[in-house]
């Protein structure tokens, strides 16, 4: 059987260490981190993760401002909206939580958001700087990721690691953070030919398709590392599932993390750890 990789454990940890850096830096500078969410619409998905990351700033001890929009605001407003807030000197990070209604740009709406400010790390600067190798946000649940592999004592350089998904958000980030640790990497996607036959060589799989269930045992090495990245509802018993069959996939590897519990938790704990690297690059700037 695997040893299940706690994502939530590793969140704990990880939370109550800046809850006290907090304190010290309340002590230190003239006032605590400020994270501004904008939220568009009332989505019950979108609400959740809002609720989630307002929840860890009271956890923290990080001033944590939600706007709340209607559905109807334009795309201008919107981008004026960020301009105040990129202007607001006692603002350190803004996130527009995605995704937003159709008839609003998304690509403009995170350009618009300052780098320095950007603690999804979407931005193309922070992006770019990601594949530079050069200072940078990294965006949350890829930098999860291999905060939990490190949790876990699982040996990343040297390693065949195979990222299923190619998503600007997880899959090729992600991938470019294994690269950057020395494994190998092979990203796989819809039209990947043969695809089981790839996954079965990984040392380490992440599975990031969108798909629940997707990744059965047939498609596991034995003794792989599963990171399942999924967040989808199982059809047969509307509970939350990830895109790896656990209870198929678990006798076979050596290492697996679970949806929920997993890598979820890691990502809203990275949102904390980038909104205090903001702050404190903000603080030293002064």
């Amino acid at each position: 059987m695997a040893v299940v990789i706690s994502g939530k454990e590793l969140a704990t940890i990880r939370r109550n260490k800046m809850k006290e850096e907090v304190i010290e830096f309340g002590k230190k500078y003239p006032r605590l981190p400020h994270l501004v969410v904008i939220l568009v619409g009332d989505d019950p998905g979108s609400v959740s993760y809002v609720t989630g990351k307002g929840k860890a700033c009271v956890e923290i001890g990080i001033k944590n401002t939600t706007i709340k929009k209607p559905v109807t605001i334009t795309e201008d407003e919107l981008l004026n909206l960020i301009d105040e807030l990129n202007n607001d000197d006692t603002v350190d990070g803004i996130l527009v939580q995605l995704p937003l209604p159709k008839h609003i740009n998304s690509d403009l709406v995170i350009k618009k958001i300052d780098p320095k400010k950007d603690v999804d790390g979407f931005h193309p600067i922070n992006v770019a700087s990601l594949y530079l190798k050069q200072d940078g946000i990294v965006s949350c649940t890829p930098k999860g990721i291999i905060e939990v592999l490190d949790y876990a004592n699982i040996q990343i350089e040297g390693r065949h690691a195979v990222v299923i998904g190619r998503s600007n958000i997880v899959g090729m980030p992600v991938s470019k953070l294994l690269l950057d640790r020395n494994a190998t990497v092979t990203i796989c996607h819809s039209k990947t030919a043969n695809l089981a036959e790839i996954t079965k060589t990984a040392d380490i799989l992440i599975a990031a398709v969108g798909k629940a269930k997707f990744v059965k045992a047939d498609m596991v090495r034995d003794g792989a590392t599963v990171i399942d990245v999924g967040v989808n509802r199982d059809l047969e018993t509307n509970k939350l599932c990830g895109d790896v069959d656990f209870k198929d996939v678990e006798p076979k590897a050596a290492y697996i993390t679970k949806v929920p519990g997993g890598i979820g938790p890691m990502t809203i704990t990275c949102l904390m750890e980038n909104t205090l690297e903001c702050y404190l690059k903000h603080m030293e700037e002064k």
